[in-house]
């Protein structure tokens, strides 16, 4: 919504300022008294600013009874109708307007605006491009198309309004950061951190451009850039939760676990219990290997919100590192059925059930996550032992060539393989996927022994393999 604005500037303000209170007392202590236009305009102004609306609203009124055909009292009645929710009356005060000055173009745009609060979209982008009709470089009609266009999710559309307004007014103080959300919600990531910082050029203490352009910043992996935006966020509002937050996501991106957990407990000060909070204060403790903690702060999480996949997950992560397999399996089966579609999930249950020697488990789990994801070679590997221990050693063999295929150098699959051509009779493919498996990785020979412990105990097999060296 347009200021309300009566023409005083700063260098006269200080002229009139001491007056100002003289002439409202003497309104407010005889209303009916004779005071001339220019005066109801000063105390109409003085309510406005003080946020006394309503007493505004009188003044104006008095103005338009000495005026009737002013189409700016017109226009400053609409205006104080909808900062009071009237939008409908404040529509009439505008269509008094523009029966006066149908050019009038600084009612149109409030009009729009006034449209745009209601919903009437169309009619509101209608009132605006009839300003730029009349004036094609009307900077406010530009930057409010551009909101309105932006409301509507016609980001194209509004980043074009905003753009034609940087033109104009590259002044104005809300247009680079508006210009910035589009740019960021368009994915033109680069283009919104410049947008972002034009907008606090001009604005140096507003703390949502700083913690948007973090928030752009950590999507392109410049983690330490977005922590120093989310501090300067911080630096003006240190009660900013949402930057804490995001600031412990950028501090976890960049390897920094200590800032990360301290910005997170943050949040959690500032706001209360969290489940997301808790979840990324789970993460953060598992990967410094903090097992206990990670296991509590899953547990807060499923507290709050037992229908957390992904929380169901991570404690199931953390008694497989434990090896309590059974309670780990319990919480993987908790995450797929609460998610059915994530191949991490059914990974996680299938390893765990195949630990447990649930093999009947771990080859339907196996079958659901590579059906999900065919680009892992982990969960080929584990499908094809699973396979391996259901005796069907042809299916696996087909399942180590796809993880084989995937990662070509990875010693272990050739390594295990071997078992499945074993099983199959082909001892000499046996050998050479064996020698593959020494050449890729020579610490493979440590593990021959207890692995193929009747191999390594013929003689043949171990001249074959150059292990008596």
């Amino acid at each position: 919504m347009d200021t309300f604005d009566f023409s005083f500037n700063a260098s006269e303000e200080s002229e009139w300022e001491a007056s100002l209170e003289e002439l409202v007392d003497a309104y407010e202590e005889d209303p009916s008294a004779y005071f001339d236009s220019g005066d109801l305009e000063e105390i109409a102004s003085f309510y406005f600013e003080e946020g006394r609306m309503e007493q505004a609203l009188e003044v104006v009124d008095r103005l338009i009874e000495l005026h009737p055909y002013t189409s700016d009292a017109w226009m400053r009645r609409g205006i104080l109708l909808n900062n009071l929710d009237r939008p409908e009356d404040a529509l009439e005060a505008y269509e008094q307007a523009l029966d006066i000055n149908p050019t009038d173009t600084e009612t149109l745009v409030n009009r729009g605006i006034t449209l745009d609060g209601l919903g009437r979209v169309e009619e509101a982008l209608e009132a605006y491009h009839e300003a730029l009709s009349i004036n094609p470089l009307h900077g406010e009609a530009l930057f409010n198309l551009g909101v309105t266009l932006e409301r509507d999710d016609r980001l194209e559309a509004a980043v074009e309004a905003f753009e034609k307004c940087t033109d104009v007014a590259p002044g104005h103080p809300e247009v680079w950061y508006e210009l910035g959300y589009c740019y960021d919600r368009l994915g033109k990531d680069a283009k919104s951190v410049s947008a972002y910082d034009r907008h606090l050029d001009i604005d140096p203490y507003s703390k949502d451009a700083w913690y948007n352009r973090g928030i752009v910043l950590n999507r392109q992996g410049r983690y330490e850039e977005a922590v120093d935006s989310y501090d300067m966020a911080l630096a003006i509002h240190d009660e900013f939760a949402s930057a804490y937050y995001n600031r412990g996501n950028a501090q976890a991106n960049q390897g920094d676990l200590e800032a990360a957990i301290e910005s997170y407990e943050k949040v959690l000060a500032l706001e209360g219990p969290d489940a997301a909070t808790y979840y990324n204060l789970a993460l953060a403790y598992e990967e410094q290997g903090d097992l206990d903690a990670a296991r509590t702060h899953y547990e807060n999480t499923l507290d709050l919100e037992a229908k957390y996949p992904e929380a169901w997950y991570g404690l199931g992560c953390c008694f497989d590192a434990e090896d309590r397999w059974e309670e780990a399996l319990e919480c993987f089966r908790y995450a797929v059925n609460l998610n059915a579609e994530v191949p991490k999930f059914w990974a996680g249950r299938a390893d765990c059930a195949y630990k447990a020697g649930r093999y009947d488990e771990a080859l339907e789990a196996y079958q659901h996550a590579v059906r999900l994801d065919q680009s892992d070679p982990h969960m080929w590997v584990g499908y094809a032992e699973a396979l391996l221990e259901k005796r069907q050693p042809e299916e696996a063999l087909d399942a180590y060539h796809r993880a084989q295929e995937l990662a070509p150098d990875r010693a272990s699959t050739y390594f295990r393989q071997a078992k499945a051509l074993l099983a199959l009779g082909r001892a000499d493919e046996s050998i050479r996927a064996l020698k593959t498996a020494f050449e890729l990785d020579p610490g493979k020979k440590d593990e021959f022994r207890q692995a193929y412990p009747s191999l390594y105990n013929n003689d043949e097999v171990r001249r074959l393999l150059d292990l008596d060296r």
